[in-house]
């Protein structure tokens, strides 16, 4: 018989789609899905046939479950986190890894001394054409980088962060963070993935246009250890909404990756050069399921762990940190 991975998904407003998709994966087995509200928790475990639970003890103390996904409010993450890892489970999360990187090191060091899997659930991680773009960087096909810039300008109303359940987590500092720990995270992870480690961060954030804790538009320089400068823009104030958009240029040429996701390559000296002509030899998993089937049952190592996670968290905390106090932060 082939070995199944046993699964509980915490969370289903942003979990529900992880819920279905190791419920359909070969090598995955959904045991027990968990939310605060019982009428989702109950007919999530109807439509895909598992157990459910309104209490996340009851389904972390189960001796059926290996794996434990959370997809609740970012400042809760590593608290829920923890607790599956002192109960022998390995754990993903949801982005961003939490908004405190004192509790992301803790955590990390948690998992390592339990030998368990940790990782961050980059949807970006999975997708052949980010491994493309980080292969013509990594190479020096566009030579070296001088500037890598992140603009990320969307459009939130305040009923998205007053809304929700329960009413209003959007909108508060200690659970959710505001357009760069959120919304921008997965792109300010892209940026640290692609052109490397960051050295320094400056920044500013400010609330402008929402009755909320957190902000809505923020912006970070940023010097990278190669020497390379980095610039990012998130807002949820940009009506319309402009959505994201990444560039990386070099000594040899540019790469960028525009709102719908298309990437355009340009290399100095040639007239036409498509992203498509760079080749991944690597297997990618398909999402974070098989990513973690996989680092269990034959050990290989996960797109984006722990250390890995905390980057971003790193980078858009020490943007508040430079905001509140005027200084350079040196990572």
């Amino acid at each position: 018989m082939v070995r199944k991975v046993k699964f509980g998904i915490l969370g289903l407003g942003r979990g529900k789609k992880t819920a279905l998709s190791v419920a359909q994966a070969a090598g995955a087995d959904l045991v027990c899905v968990c939310d605060l509200q019982e009428s989702v928790a109950q007919n999530t475990a109807q439509e895909l046939g598992c157990d459910w639970t309104t209490s996340y003890d009851d389904m972390v103390d189960r001796g059926d479950i290996e794996v434990i996904g959370i997809y609740t409010s970012s400042g809760t993450h590593v608290d829920f986190a923890s607790k599956a890892i002192s109960r022998g489970k390995h754990v993903f999360l949801t982005k961003p890894m939490d908004i405190s990187l004192e509790k992301c090191n803790q955590l990390i060091e948690s998992a390592k001394k339990a030998n368990l899997v940790l990782a961050i659930d980059f949807v970006c991680r999975y997708r052949k054409i980010d491994h493309q773009i980080h292969q013509v960087i990594t190479t020096g096909l566009i030579g070296k980088v001088v500037l890598a810039d992140l603009r990320m300008k969307w459009y939130r109303s305040e009923s998205y962060y007053q809304g929700g359940w329960p009413p209003g987590w959007r909108s508060r500092s200690r659970t959710e963070g505001g357009s760069a720990a959120n919304q921008g995270v997965h792109s300010i992870d892209q940026l640290q993935w692609f052109v490397g480690p960051v050295k320094t961060v400056q920044g500013k954030f400010g609330t402008f246009n929402h009755q909320i804790e957190t902000e809505d538009c923020a912006v970070g320089i940023l010097t990278f250890e190669s020497g390379a400068f980095g610039v990012i823009q998130t807002t949820t104030c940009s009506y319309p909404s402009l959505g994201t958009t990444l560039q990386i240029n070099g000594t040899n040429g540019t790469i960028t990756m525009n709102k719908s996701g298309d990437v355009d390559l340009q290399i100095k000296g040639e007239e036409t050069t498509s992203i498509n002509q760079v080749l991944i030899e690597k297997e990618i998993p398909y999402d974070i399921v098989e990513d973690m089937v996989g680092a269990i049952i034959d050990g290989r190592s996960v797109m984006a762990d722990g250390e890995e996670g905390r980057k971003s968290v790193a980078i858009f905390t020490s943007l508040y940190e430079s905001s509140r106090t005027g200084q350079v932060v040196y990572l």
